[in-house]
């Protein structure tokens, strides 16, 4: 199979989301595609987050009666810190005989070369899935240079330039603002639920009333 493997933390899974992975599975061939729920990000570590069993109902509720796409537990059962290489490498153990393709930005192709052992990372993977994206400047020599072997893994795969972020909802629930089409309905019954993005004093978002 070909196997296509995004990480995040999903706080909240969008609609953007779910069109980036539409793309991939599409353009990139993918037999299936599997959502890496990250409980903490290691190079955000003192971000405040959405406690990982409601990110990981949030997911499911995003994924539900989606046959090709499903949640990974493998960093959600395993303690930290969770890097990209690890985690590879069990996934890899797990499928020997698969194709995998791991999926990123394009300013997360940029950074590469700072990522946490990136050659044993790329060691794992058969390809690198790349969401272009217009605004960020790549130096393809600079980061073969840094990689040597890197440009043979990479296919692009494109994006709709929707301008949607976990942020941007975060922001819009706690200024009371509508976000009801940015998420599916079950994800934005579990927001309301949790009462999630918002404290005690901030306004009731439109999309409850």
């Amino acid at each position: 199979m070909r196997r296509g493997f995004l990480g995040g933390s999903f706080d909240p899974p969008h609609l953007g989301h779910l069109i980036l992975t539409m793309n991939a599975l599409e353009e990139l061939a993918l037999d299936h595609l599997a959502w890496i729920l990250t409980p903490v990000p290691p190079h955000k570590p003192d971000r405040e987050l959405t406690p990982v069993e409601i990110r990981t109902a949030m997911v499911e509720a995003a994924l539900a009666d989606t046959a090709e796409i499903s949640l990974s537990r493998i960093e959600i059962d395993r303690p930290p810190p969770h890097y990209a290489a690890d985690t590879m490498e069990q996934l890899r153990q797990k499928y020997p005989q698969d194709t995998l393709v791991y999926l990123i930005g394009e300013d997360s192709l940029r950074d590469l070369p700072d990522w946490h052992n990136p050659e044993r990372f790329l060691a794992q993977i058969d390809i690198l899935g790349v969401m272009r994206r217009p605004e960020v400047e790549v130096d393809p020599a600079g980061l073969e240079e840094s990689l040597p072997g890197l440009s043979d893994r990479v296919e692009y795969f494109s994006d709709q330039l929707i301008e949607i972020s976990s942020s941007l909802i975060r922001g819009r629930v706690r200024a009371g603002k509508r976000y009801r089409y940015l998420v599916t309905d079950p994800v934005r019954r579990l927001i309301e639920l949790h009462g999630l993005y918002r404290s005690p004093a901030d306004p009731v978002s439109l999309d409850k009333l």
